[in-house]
């Protein structure tokens, strides 16, 4: 006789091996398994609810608060749903750290910016404020002509007036009809004089 592995039998018609549990030697796997109790339709329901907690508190800050808040109210339902509850704990923790880098990032693009942009604008402009003063004092001065300031006074004044405009009449007639070459020679005279009084 062979000696045979324990738990194989071996059919001495046959000779076919099969497994002890066939043969009786495994009585749980011979006997009916038990109905398992029905579950209501609420119950399927709540399940579906909280595997769909599951999945959306690792995405959605809000719900993972709020789902941590109400396991942290009831003792024995944190108990019964540990994992849930530290997906909601490691929800947050991941939420408060991309905040804190989000915060980082816009500190940087703000310093960025204002280095870009404003600063240079505000030192451009501090420099056309000082480059207009400066550019008002690179200009040519004004040279004061003493002559006009002396026509101005001579034009208030009612000698040099009357004077102007006798000359202006005698103008306008010479214009209108040449004057014998002698009738010049006396007004030029008057004018000397006229010229040497100013």
């Amino acid at each position: 006789m062979s000696v045979q592995p324990r738990g194989v039998h071996r059919l001495p018609d046959q000779g076919q091996v099969f497994p002890l549990f066939v043969f009786g030697e495994n009585i749980m796997s011979l006997e009916k398994p038990r109905p398992r109790p029905r579950r209501s339709g609420i119950e399927s329901e709540e399940e579906r609810a909280w595997v769909g907690f599951y999945q959306r508190v690792g995405r959605d800050p809000a719900i993972a608060t709020e789902v941590m808040a109400q396991l942290e109210s009831d003792p024995e339902m944190k108990r019964t749903h540990l994992a849930l509850y530290l997906c909601c704990k490691e929800s947050l923790r991941r939420h408060k750290a991309h905040q804190a880098r989000n915060k980082r990032i816009g500190q940087f693009v703000r310093w960025l910016c204002h280095g870009l942009f404003v600063r240079p604008l505000r030192s451009l402009q501090k420099g056309l404020r000082h480059g207009s003063d400066i550019a008002v004092e690179c200009l040519p001065e004004v040279v004061k002509e003493p002559a006009v300031a002396q026509v101005r006074r001579l034009a208030r004044e009612t000698e040099f007036t009357t004077a102007h405009t006798a000359f202006e009449q005698q103008a306008a007639q010479s214009a209108a009809d040449p004057l014998p070459a002698s009738t010049e020679a006396q007004a030029s005279p008057s004018a000397k004089t006229t010229r040497s009084a100013a």
